[in-house]
């Protein structure tokens, strides 16, 4: 009796963790910044356009402020071991849709690059 006891409430409890081992595809539309210079200085816009550029190229995360709030995204690669996207890096500081799959870890979103549009 205790072994089934057991066995369902580990079942259940992997049930009810499952699907936040799980991603979900997302798609959010708003403005790309780099992310060192968005958070330190308050740095973005048209006028910051180089700046994020040449931060992205060097490695800086780039970071996705969704549009009409101030949530802000961590952009990654589509996958493992892989630089970002160009089309991601060459439109910094513009507005973009990117669709991806969504993570969340300790209170941070991330946001994988699949397209961007």
């Amino acid at each position: 009796m205790k072994k089934t006891s057991f066995a369902a409430l580990g079942l259940a409890l992997s049930i009810g963790l499952a699907p936040s081992a799980f991603a979900a595809t997302k798609s959010v539309t708003g403005n790309l910044v780099d992310t060192f210079c968005y958070s330190t200085l308050g740095a973005h816009g048209p006028s910051h356009k180089q700046c994020a550029l040449n931060c992205a190229k060097a490695g800086i995360p780039v970071g996705l402020v969704e549009k009409g709030t101030s949530k802000m995204l961590i952009l990654l690669p589509p996958k493992n071991d892989s630089a970002m996207p160009d089309s991601v890096v060459q439109k910094m500081e513009s507005e973009v849709t990117v669709t991806g799959q969504e993570y969340r870890k300790d209170g941070v979103t991330f946001l994988t690059v699949e397209s961007v549009k």
